[in-house]
């Protein structure tokens, strides 16, 4: 389905003011107001990311090892939570499970919430830097941080329109990840699981920076359904 067609058959305003919108390079999801992700309905707007096909990925991968590895009435958090899509995902794929959502920005936390209460789950949100200042220990750590380098080329649509704040980062774009692999060492249960999306490029650097960090543990670099390197997992006593 094209964008446009996509525009005809779920916008319900004015929709040659729409079309109008969409040529002048607005993605067609904020135009909307929602998205698909997962099977569920999430609202989105300028303030956070619109959500990917590589974060489904993410989110499936994820529960597939917390299914192997992991019991029930687990403690998850979700760190640059944005929209809240991975952390409702989980809770509504994991009931029993406490999912808490991180995020730095009020204006994510605001459209967060609203996802969760429209989702009908009931998620713990903290506004903060990553896991700065939190003692709480989890058995899942899942994140789709900031991971694009300052000087990279990406696509305008993306550039004027998505929030900077959760697209880019310091060094080379592994900034977010070095914060949250030398925080999580604290908020760990002695059995856990770190997931990350990433970088299509960034798969070597940051499986090295991983060992650094866990040189013990089980560091698995996942491709996506495009053949790209996309997902690091990190299992720790998981066996």
């Amino acid at each position: 389905m094209t964008d446009l067609e996509y525009l005809k058959r779920y916008y319900k305003g004015n929709i040659e003011e729409a079309i109008k919108r969409l040529k002048d390079g607005e993605p067609v999801q904020y135009i909307v107001g929602n998205v698909n992700f997962y099977g569920y309905t999430f609202e989105v707007n300028k303030d956070v990311l619109i959500p990917r096909f590589e974060t489904e990925e993410l989110v499936e991968k994820t529960l597939k090892y917390i299914n192997k590895y992991l019991d029930n009435n687990l403690d998850i958090v979700d760190l640059g939570t944005g929209s809240g899509c991975i952390a409702i995902t989980l809770k509504k794929e994991l009931k029993s499970s406490n999912i808490d959502a991180v995020d730095i920005s009020n204006k994510a936390l605001m459209v967060a919430k609203k996802n969760a209460k429209n989702n009908n789950v009931d998620i713990n949100f903290i506004e903060n830097d990553f896991l700065n200042g939190i003692t709480k220990k989890y058995d899942v750590i899942i994140s789709n941080p900031p991971y694009i380098s300052k000087d990279e080329e990406i696509m305008d649509i993306v550039k004027n329109n998505e929030p900077e704040l959760a697209l880019y980062a310091n060094n080379d774009g592994l900034k977010c990840y070095e914060t949250i692999l030398e925080q999580a060492k604290n908020n760990l249960k002695e059995k856990n699981i770190i997931a990350f999306e990433i970088g299509y490029m960034q798969g070597e650097k940051l499986t090295k920076l991983a060992q650094t960090h866990f040189p013990s543990s089980l560091i698995l670099l996942e491709k996506d359904l495009q053949n790209k390197d996309r997902f690091l997992f990190i299992l720790n006593n998981c066996e």
